[in-house]
């Protein structure tokens, strides 16, 4: 589609003043203490958090966060040491997809929706500025688009000033198409250009004062890549990489720039697990590792509030864990972790001098909570739960079990079990994870407890392809999906059996996504494994989902990443096989999901239906692919469990 016409839709994409909750206090919420050995209702599990992603304003003073009541999400601040009434911003019916603190009176939020466009469905976000007391929110920039609020920068002086990267048309062949850097004044709207347009430039990147040091491009139609560069704001870009094809790679690229001139951060796999390393700004290449974890890839480095040092980076091997360069951060995190133990404790947020952090403390087998911590009284203060329904207990006992596939390839997988029932002789959920390219670990997981706390045990393969285990895992997943990453799963039931854990004929499989292609591969091809299947938003039929997916922004590209999934993309189809389907199947599916379409489940239900097949279809007129509504979470749980309570009673 190409065309020269903009399109404003800031009418649709809007904050607007909630009613407070009948509540002013956001933390401890109770609940009634079930019987002894009664599980929790199905409510309780399938209540939204409470609250989430809480964020310290920089003076400390003050928490934004995502608080959900009676079912409805909105944008909280929250005061800490104050009797100011919370301020509460309700996003309607778009996505409130992340916030920021700018200064210690303004945030910047961004927010997104799917809307109709001249007859086709596009998903739209945009940016704007909040004044924290809730008089003032400010639109920044008069357009949204598929990418219109990519925050580069966020100063950090106290001043109200944000550069974000933004389309302006959605449309290809407008030269608005490629995003415009602007400076914005959040208090007042009012914006400067900092970095034009540039031809197939769609991510952009600042360093720490502000200054877009590096854009990358990428031609859909070449399959190319070209990475681009500069040192100064007073330079002029110049091509520093390129490179052309599916799988090309432009090399090791800069993940934040230091403030010493001419040095940078950078993952790389060098030794098979992305790890960070010293990055040469002037010849591009890796120096010394700064931190890597044998066995498993870093996640995302944290940095310090001018931008200009990391204190920290993220990763997970059994469980989310921080590794802080910071030694001062570092001494908390292990008095902390010393102070609630056998409990887990993150440091998710603070202020600028470090004075006030948010922990969230909690486990795999227990709902978080979250506290604040001053490390000069050293006294854990309680903000919030996670969990009004939940009580705060430990529920089932998480850990990671591996065993070995029948090539030979060990596969990491996450158990639970059943609080207080003998590992032996379990009914089993198989549950696959969803991405594919994702993976499973020692977190809570309101599925896999629900399903432990109706008897079953839970396992959850990460099988080949997952990421965080190194590039050959990986990429040991390609041109696998329902091949060698089924066969997986079936090993893993096979292991569960063979050590005495789980019941061979008692097993379902569970799964979203990915995961509900896998139950849906596994109903049809995997005769014997199972007793039943459970797919929410699963794809059924590869070749349509390859024409769905090259419909949106480098369409190409993602048609290339379909294709090569499998050598015969109907082959491993579902919906091409519907005649031997041998096993009783669920299917749930969200009307608005934008992701995976619902037709995907629709015509694999006319198709098994044909076929004379049992099954039974649910289709959700408001869900999505994240479950973001309580009633499509109860709705799920409550017929999962009449499902299993059928088809594989525990």
């Amino acid at each position: 589609m190409t065309t020269n016409t903009l399109i404003t839709c800031a009418c649709a994409l809007s904050l607007t003043a909630a009613a407070p909750p009948p509540d002013p206090a956001p933390a401890r919420p109770t609940a009634p203490v079930p019987a002894v050995d009664a599980p929790p209702p199905v409510e309780a599990f399938a209540e939204l958090p409470f609250i989430a992603t809480p964020v310290v304003s920089p003076n400390g003073t003050q928490v934004a966060a995502r608080l959900s009541s009676n079912g409805v999400q909105a944008l909280a601040i929250v005061p800490l040491d104050s009797d100011k009434k919370i301020v509460r911003l309700g996003t309607g019916d778009n996505d409130l997809n992340s916030w920021s603190w700018v200064n210690d009176d303004w945030l910047v939020a961004r927010i997104g929706a799917t809307q109709g466009v001249r007859g086709d469905r596009w998903y739209l976000r945009r940016a704007f500025g909040i004044k924290a007391d809730g008089s003032k929110i400010m639109p920044l920039g008069k357009d949204a688009a598929q990418n219109a609020d990519d925050i580069l920068w966020i100063a950090s002086d106290g001043t109200p000033r944000v550069t974000i990267a933004m389309q302006t048309s959605i449309y290809s062949g407008d030269p608005n198409f490629w995003p415009v850097v602007r400076e914005y004044d959040v208090s007042t709207g009012r914006a400067k250009t900092v970095q034009r347009p540039t031809d197939h430039v769609m991510d952009w990147y600042a360093d720490g004062t502000g200054t877009v040091r590096l854009g990358i491009a990428y031609n859909d139609d070449r399959r190319g890549y070209r990475l681009l560069y500069r040192d100064r704001a007073d330079q002029s870009f110049r091509t520093v990489a390129k490179a052309r094809g599916t799988i090309a790679s432009l090399g090791d690229v800069p993940a934040m720039f230091l403030a010493e001139p001419g040095k940078g951060i950078a993952f790389s796999d060098d030794d098979g697990f992305d790890a960070l390393y010293d990055f040469d700004l002037a010849t591009l290449k890796t120096g010394k590792k700064l931190f890597g974890k044998p066995g498993y890839d870093m996640g995302a480095i944290i940095t310090d509030a001018a931008g200009g040092r990391a204190i920290g980076v993220r990763y997970i091997d059994t469980a989310a864990r921080t590794h802080w360069f910071d030694p001062e951060l570092a001494r908390v995190q292990s008095e902390i972790d010393k102070a609630i133990a056998p409990r887990q404790a993150r440091i998710v947020s603070w202020s600028r001098d470090f004075t006030t952090l948010m922990v969230l403390v909690g486990g795999a087998d227990r709902p978080g909570t979250y506290y604040v911590y001053r490390p000069a009284i050293g006294v854990m203060k309680l903000f919030a739960r996670t969990t009004s329904k939940l009580p705060i207990t430990a529920y089932g006992p998480v850990s990671t079990i591996r065993y070995t596939a029948r090539d030979g390839l060990e596969i990491p997988a996450v158990l639970t079990l059943p609080k207080g029932k003998p590992a032996k002789n379990l009914p089993l959920i198989v549950m696959p994870h969803g991405g594919p390219a994702a993976r499973d670990d020692e977190s809570w997981d309101w599925w896999t407890q629900f399903l432990a706390s109706r008897g079953y045990a839970v396992l959850q393969p990460n099988y080949r392809g997952s990421i965080g285990y190194g590039t050959a895992f990986e990429e040991k997943g390609k041109g696998q999906w329902g091949l060698a990453m089924q066969d997986d799963l079936t090993d893993a039931v096979k292991w569960a059996a063979a050590t005495g854990l789980a019941d061979a004929k008692r097993v379902c499989i569970v799964g979203g996504s990915y995961g509900g292609y896998a139950a849906l591969r596994a109903a049809q091809r995997d005769i014997g494994v199972y007793r039943c299947a459970v797919s929410f938003a699963g794809v059924s039929d590869m070749p349509a989902m390859l024409r769905y997916d090259g419909r949106f922004l480098n369409g190409n590209r993602s048609k290339d990443y379909l294709k090569a999934q499998a050598p015969d993309l109907k082959s491993v189809s579902p919906i091409n096989h519907a005649a031997d389907f041998s096993i009783p199947l669920l299917m749930i599916h969200g009307k608005a999901d934008t992701v995976v379409p619902v037709d995907q489940s629709r015509d694999m239900a006319d198709k098994l239906k044909a076929a004379g097949k049992p099954y039974r279809y649910v289709e959700q007129p408001k869900g999505d692919h994240h479950f973001s509504q309580a009633a499509d979470r109860l709705q799920f749980l409550q017929e999962l469990e009449a499902f299993l309570a059928t088809n594989n009673p525990a």
